[in-house]
């Protein structure tokens, strides 16, 4: 089931989240309708917050080159157990944050740990883009939002632009 996706400035993308304790039939369907919105809106990765819930919970599925079969990627309570020197910089954007864009600069590669879709623990490394995403969905469960990376002005702009576009659509 397709789910309404929280536009910033909204309160609930700014909470930390709470650790999954035990998997529920309810939390797996979360995470399957997570995957169907995160595909239709398009985008590569979505948090639970951004759907209004405060629990530790990413998708993500950074295929994109055509031909190549999709990768969906449910992890419960993600956490970074290792981070390289080495950085990247990539134009990043949030499903939150409609059509804003900007260079944010990163871990080029993280080891992490989660909590697959049927309860076993994982652990594995990732890089370029899958590394980017991934971080950027962790901050979301961290209250953080890719604009906490941007310097004031920038940051009040982008805020100021979301505040309009949710008064548009509200008189829509």
């Amino acid at each position: 089931m397709k789910m309404p996706i929280l536009i910033h400035p909204d309160p609930r993308l700014k909470k930390v989240c709470t650790p999954v304790g035990d998997l529920s039939d309810a939390l797996r369907r979360l995470a399957d309708d997570m995957l169907e919105t995160m595909y239709d809106a398009p985008g590569i990765g979505l948090a639970a917050p951004q759907v209004g819930v405060t629990e530790r919970l990413i998708v993500l599925d950074c295929v994109k080159e055509e031909g190549q079969a999709p990768r969906p990627t449910i992890m419960f309570n993600p956490e970074i157990t290792a981070r390289s020197e080495a950085t990247n910089v990539y134009e990043e954007g949030c499903l939150s944050i409609p059509d804003q864009f900007a260079e944010i600069t990163r871990p080029a590669e993280v080891e992490l740990r989660w909590i697959d879709r049927d309860g076993n623990e994982q652990s594995a490394g990732f890089d370029g883009l899958w590394a980017t995403c991934v971080q950027h969905e962790i901050d979301h469960l961290d209250g953080k939002l890719f604009i906490d990376y941007l310097g004031p002005m920038k940051r009040q702009l982008i805020t100021r632009r979301m505040q309009k576009l949710k008064r548009d659509k509200a008189r829509a």
